[in-house]
């Protein structure tokens, strides 16, 4: 009976190992071939220049090419969508931003859940966005912005990179708390042609995408989202200086379809922890006014959740709806 016993007890424990194995298989082996990040927004916006910041370094991680594709389109939902309906294997991977939690107030009949359809994976950055203006406005300061605007009111456009985005939400909260009245003007692909040439006149935009136009003289910063000054533009006030009550951020990071082995999440979360603390990579987003943001994905998944109720108390009270 002992022998028996033993025997089932040796036989039992085999089959537990072959069990784990192709769990363990598939974190020892992943990846096998290229990742995507997907990417919602047009080249060159805030999103994209994050995805291939980090893109390169995490590649050199992975032992595996990271391609970024941009899938513009639908307030950056297109792309959310695309990410939904891949395979859950780790091999497809979304650059989430503010917009996707924005866009669960904004979009009543989306296809998709993006708090429960996405699984979070890392946190990247907190940015800030910019008020910048053409040089051909006069206004050199906030106040005189404000002031240009109520003697010209209805004359200034508003650029943003559509309806519902975080920039056109910055651009209805300043026009709330300051009474301007700023037409805005929603693009589809990116707008930059159309603010460099002075086609439109302002815009909210990240300090990511427009601190060489800045720097060069192509755009004029008035002032920050952010509660404090920025390191990218230190000459760049806190518009709350001026406009109380005042801030907002923009952040950055991973997601992967709802389903992602458990291993695979943590072994990208991993990665990219490691790649958002190197020196060289800390030291470009801080270059472009974003502050690191490693966590856990439970953590990045309640950063999502609080961020989602937070921008739908805003999108409400403005009864901003999608174009």
């Amino acid at each position: 009976m002992k022998a028996a016993r033993r025997k089932f007890l040796h036989l039992a424990a085999g089959a537990a190992v072959l069990t784990a194995m192709p769990r363990i298989g598939r974190a020892q082996t992943y990846p096998t071939k290229p990742v995507r990040i997907i990417v919602g927004v047009p080249t060159g916006l805030a999103p994209d220049i994050i995805a291939r910041l980090v893109g390169e370094p995490l590649s050199q991680r992975l032992g595996q090419a990271v391609i970024i594709e941009n899938r513009p389109g639908a307030g950056a939902n297109i792309g959310a969508e695309a990410v939904v309906r891949a395979p859950a294997d780790g091999y497809t991977l979304l650059m989430a931003s503010t917009t996707n939690a924005i866009n669960m107030t904004m979009y009543e009949n989306l296809n998709f859940n993006f708090v429960d359809d996405i699984a979070p994976v890392a946190g990247v950055g907190r940015g800030a966005l910019v008020l910048a203006v053409h040089p051909a406005l006069s206004a050199k300061t906030v106040p005189e912005f404000i002031a240009y605007a109520k003697a010209h009111p209805g004359k200034i456009n508003m650029a943003s990179p559509g309806t519902g985005t975080l920039p056109h939400l910055l651009g209805e909260l300043f026009k709330m708390k300051t009474g301007v009245d700023l037409p805005h003007i929603p693009y589809r692909s990116s707008f930059y042609p159309d603010l460099l040439g002075g086609h439109v006149q302002v815009s909210f935009v990240t300090v990511i995408s427009s601190v060489e136009y800045i720097r060069t003289g192509k755009l004029r910063a008035l002032g920050v989202t952010t509660a404090t000054r920025v390191e990218g533009l230190p000459d760049a006030p806190p518009i709350g200086e001026f406009v109380p009550g005042y801030e907002a951020s923009g952040w950055f990071g991973l997601g992967a379809p709802k389903g992602t082995p458990t291993e695979v999440v943590e072994k990208l979360n991993k990665d990219i922890n490691s790649v958002v603390a190197d020196a060289k990579t800390s030291a470009r987003l801080v270059g472009l006014g974003v502050e690191k943001m490693s966590m856990t994905p439970a953590e990045f998944g309640k950063l999502i959740a609080d961020e989602t109720e937070k921008w739908a108390s805003v999108v409400k009270f403005a009864g901003i709806e999608p174009v």
